[in-house]
């Protein structure tokens, strides 16, 4: 694993403005995928997979011209690291590949998820193949190890009632709640509650969705129907050197605007925006979704 990484505490606690956001925090696992050697044991963005020397690597046939191309590692999960995975059964594992090429109607990468049980993998596939061409080089992510941090995130403007939208954009309940908030908010302080209080940027696991391509869209699992939840974002960028998410440890090279820290596995999703996975709760192994943002 990479050296610890720290988000920044936030500028105040949004539950003292509006107390009925209290309830909808939820815990999210900040990734922060920096250049590395990763090994197939270690979790990772972009490197070598734990992964069955007995195994037929998965391969696309689809959207693209020329042979079917082999899937290309995205990111590798262990457990152990970041508990928010959440594997189903005996699992310890996430593996997430995709095709380097984007499908309609979307266009975006299709993505493939493997769970395991590490211990039973004793033969690792020391060479896996690797595709001969690629519609962008920003889907063959570079290899990162990672330096996972829980955080607490609140649900995008967006995905908010009509009510807490309200208290939020007047200037009145943030100075009734005694917040310091820069008078270049006033106007709109909804945007300070968006840029700096609830969905953090970036590569991480669970957490709330960052809406903003599209407005919210409710995602059901196919196999029982049951509401589905965010699992993994897979993120063009980690924000700029401007923004108050950069962790400690970084801020020196964010304000150089350096590429390892804004972007270290050189992704780009459909021109630069997210991946959002989502995994039905139920522990039954049941198919995943994902869907551009």
């Amino acid at each position: 694993m990479n050296v610890l990484r720290t988000t920044p505490p936030r500028p105040l606690d949004v539950t003292t403005v509006v107390p009925q956001l209290g309830p909808l925090a939820r815990p999210a696992i900040r990734l922060h995928p920096r250049p590395g050697s990763p090994s197939p044991h270690d979790s990772s963005v972009g490197g070598p997979l734990l992964w069955p020397a007995g195994q037929p690597w998965p391969y696309c046939d689809k959207w693209h011209e020329g042979p079917p191309a082999p899937l290309v590692p995205v990111a590798q999960l262990y457990a152990r690291d970041i508990p928010l995975v959440r594997p189903p059964g005996r699992n310890d594992l996430l593996q997430v590949l995709w095709c380097p090429f984007e499908h309609p109607p979307e266009y975006k990468p299709p993505t493939a998820l493997f769970w395991r049980t590490a211990a039973d993998v004793t033969d690792i596939l020391a060479t896996p193949p690797e595709p001969s061409e690629v519609e962008y080089t920003g889907y063959l992510p570079e290899p990162c190890v990672l330096a996972p941090e829980q955080i607490t995130e609140y649900p995008n403007f967006l995905d908010l009632s009509e009510e807490l939208q309200q208290q939020l954009a007047d200037w009145s309940t943030w100075q009734a709640a005694g917040a310091e908030v820069d008078a270049s908010y006033e106007v709109a302080p909804q945007e300070f509650y968006m840029n700096e209080l609830s969905v953090a940027p970036g590569w991480k696991v669970g957490g709330w969705p960052p809406w903003g391509l599209t407005d919210p869209i409710a995602r059901f699992c196919v196999a029982c129907g049951a509401a589905m939840v965010p699992l993994l974002t897979i993120a063009s960028n980690e924000g700029d050197s401007n923004s108050g998410w950069t962790p400690y440890e970084d801020q020196s090279l964010a304000a150089l605007d350096d590429a390892d820290v804004t972007n270290p596995p050189g992704v780009q999703v459909s021109d630069a925006n997210h991946l959002q996975l989502y995994a039905c709760p139920e522990p039954l192994g049941h198919p995943h979704t994902d869907l551009i943002q």
